[in-house]
C-alpha cells in the first residue's frame, strides 16, 4: 500500500511515522481474523455507504484496524483519543497517510487539545457515534447540539460511560439510541477478563518491574476485570487475595 496525500485535516504528532504504525497495524491484524473477515464483506456489499462517524477511543492498533474495516464499508470516519495517555502516534500517523482519514490525536495532549480533537471531530457532522467514556457525546449535547438532528445512534464501550448515558436517558436528556457494547457478554468474558486481566499484570510489572512468584497480591472487587486480574496474578505465582470494594 503506498502512502496517500492527505486532503482532510489532522492533527497529529509526526507524519513520518507513517511506516512504522502500519507495520504495527499489520502485525495485530494477525490476530484479528474475524475484522478480516468483515472487511472483504464490507468492501463487497458498502454497508456504510454515505454514513459519516465520529469516533473517540483509544488511538491503538487494534482501533487502527477497527477503523480501516469502516472505511472499506464505505463509511466516513473521523478519529479522536478518548485517552491522551493512550496514544500512539505511529498509528494515528498510519491511518492518516495510508487511509486518508482525518484523525486528532496527540500522546500526552492537553485539555485543552483533547478538547478541541473532540470538537474536530464533530465537525464531520456525524450520523453514528463511537465513544469511550461519553465525552464526544456530552459535547454533542451541549456544546454542538445542533449536530443532533443528524445522529441516528451511538456506541458507547466502557462501564462509566453506560452510566452516564443512563443517568441522562433517566433525565430525558439523551437524544438518540446508544448501544450499550458493555454490557455484551463477549465483552465481559474477553476484553474484561482476558485483555485487561493482562494488561493490567502487564502495566504492574512494567511500572514496578517485581517478581509476582511468591508476593501477596491484594484484588478489591471481583467483577470480570478483577477476575481476569486475579487469574493472571495467581498464574505468575503470586498468593492472591480477594477483597470487598
Amino acid at each position: 500500500m503506498s502512502v496517500a496525500t492527505p486532503t482532510k485535516s489532522y492533527d497529529i504528532a509526526d507524519i513520518n511515522l507513517a511506516e512504522r504504525g502500519r507495520f504495527r497495524m499489520q502485525w495485530a491484524a494477525r490476530e484479528m481474523p474475524v475484522l478480516d473477515l468483515l472487511e472483504e464483506r464490507f468492501r463487497r456489499e458498502q454497508p456504510l455507504k454515505g454514513i459519516r462517524m465520529a469516533a473517540a477511543m483509544h488511538v491503538t492498533a487494534e482501533t487502527a484496524n477497527l477503523m480501516r474495516v469502516l472505511i472499506a464499508g464505505g463509511a466516513e470516519v473521523a478519529l479522536a483519543a478518548s485517552n491522551p495517555l493512550s496514544t500512539q502516534d505511529d498509528i494515528a500517523a498510519a491511518l492518516v497517510a495510508y487511509y486518508e482519514m482525518p484523525v486528532f490525536a496527540i500522546k500526552g495532549e492537553t485539555t485543552e487539545q483533547y478538547n478541541s480533537h473532540l470538537n474536530s471531530v464533530l465537525d464531520i457532522k456525524p450520523h453514528i457515534t463511537m465513544d469511550d467514556g461519553m465525552d464526544l457525546v456530552a459535547m454533542l449535547h451541549t456544546q454542538r447540539s445542533e449536530l443532533l438532528e443528524n445522529v441516528i445512534g451511538g456506541t458507547e464501550e466502557t462501564t462509566t460511560g453506560v452510566i452516564r448515558l443512563r443517568a441522562m436517558a433517566a433525565a430525558g436528556k439523551l437524544a438518540f439510541p446508544v448501544i450499550a457494547v458493555n454490557d455484551a457478554q463477549t465483552k465481559h468474558f474477553f476484553d474484561n477478563r482476558y485483555g485487561t486481566g493482562q494488561s493490567t499484570i502487564d502495566g504492574i510489572i512494567r511500572a514496578t518491574n517485581i517478581l509476582l512468584a511468591g508476593k501477596n497480591f491484594v484484588v478489591a472487587g471481583y467483577g470480570w476485570c478483577s477476575k481476569g486480574i486475579a487469574m493472571r496474578a495467581r498464574g505468575m505465582g503470586a498468593n492472591v487475595i480477594i477483597t470487598e470494594v
